[in-house]
């Protein structure tokens, strides 16, 4: 009996010293978790950042911002870093749901191109976020499955020719936003006669000929040609389809008109457990010898940090003239819901 007093004594003890310093519960205290995009992460950098940090890296991905917006805002703990689209920011900067950066730790500020900074009027002092890549959506066609000529705007998606063999970005601003481009709207309107316009466009015109919306895998199908039109990011194609085969299979275009455009970026979640390392790594990212390994993976155009332009190694799929002319998406604010409810329409209306 005194030995299972004492056994009981010395857990009690042990539970509260565990209360009163949670630290001696956790046992990894170098891991930083990051929670970016599906595809956009080369385990390179990840490894790299870990042998000269001493620390692991664990990942997990997200297909849509709305996706991880949703998780976050639901409750889910345990992450130290986010990387949402520039609209995403602001929302979760006016929301509370991020935590200022340690600018005495961003020693590598400087290497941010300044043209991506003006497009950021939330946060052009990088309070909250600190760019990672200006990435543009296109249009992509398998050319080896058409002959001929065929438009080089969003109307190809009324093209007859690739019934049942096109998809667009299950992602209502990418969707509904080509469709105002196309009628020479703004692609951030919020205006409900050129929205009710752009919802009847996709509704009567696009959406006969898609498969399904797809923000995701269209890579997949595309590469083994059961997709032949694709409207999306292109890096999602690209990295299906073996480099040899590029040139004879992939025309991938962004209209004259501009396209959807975002600038992801890192961001330190409200609550994240490790700080410092957070920090660290958004710093490491734009070491431009660095950053040159995620534009080598990719393939983007190298907008975001011009000074890793000296140790990339292959072409970028797209130039950067063509991503500096596309529109960013901005916060809708609640004029957001204007969006939802036309996308329901365009979704599931028969």
């Amino acid at each position: 009996m005194k030995n299972f007093k004492k056994i009981r004594f010395a857990f009690f003890v042990l539970l509260l010293s565990c209360l009163l310093f949670p630290s001696c519960t956790r046992k990894d205290d170098r891991t930083l978790y990051l929670y970016n995009w599906t595809y956009y992460t080369p385990e390179a950098l990840l490894r790299k950042f870990e042998e000269e940090f001493d620390c692991k890296v664990k990942l997990d991905s997200y297909s849509t911002c709305e996706e991880m917006y949703a998780k976050i805002r639901g409750g889910a703990k345990g992450y130290d870093i986010v990387i949402p689209s520039n609209d995403f920011v602001s929302i979760m900067i006016n929301q509370g749901m991020l935590r200022e950066l340690d600018q005495t730790k961003l020693t590598n500020r400087s290497m941010i191109n300044p043209v991506i900074l003006e497009k950021l009027k939330h946060d052009p002092d990088m309070k909250y976020a600190v760019p990672y890549a200006l990435s543009a959506t296109g249009i992509m066609v398998n050319k080896t499955k058409v002959s001929g000529d065929y438009a080089r705007d969003y109307s190809i998606f009324a093209d007859p020719r690739f019934a049942g063999h096109a998809t667009m970005m299950d992602e209502m601003r990418e969707v509904i936003g080509c469709a105002l481009l196309q009628l020479g709207y703004d692609m951030n309107s919020t205006d409900p006669v050129q929205l009710k316009e752009a919802g009847n466009l996709i509704k009567t015109q696009w959406r006969p000929n898609l498969v399904k919306f797809d923000a995701e895998s269209f890579g997949k199908s595309f590469a083994s040609g059961d997709f032949w039109l694709c409207q999306g990011y292109p890096e999602i194609v690209y990295g299906e389809v073996p480099p040899e085969k590029w040139a004879d299979t992939i025309d991938f275009f962004i209209p004259e008109i501009g396209g959807p455009a975002t600038v992801d970026c890192m961001c330190i979640l409200k609550d994240a457990p490790h700080y410092e390392l957070a920090n660290e790594f958004i710093n490491f990212v734009h070491r431009p010898e660095i950053y040159a390994i995620f534009i080598d993976e990719f393939g983007y155009p190298c907008v975001a940090n011009l000074e890793a332009q000296q140790y990339v190694t292959r072409p970028a799929m797209y130039d950067a003239e063509q991503a500096y002319s596309c529109t960013l998406k901005q916060d809708l604010g609640n004029d957001i819901d204007l969006y939802s409810e036309l996308w329901q329409e365009i979704r599931f209306s028969e």
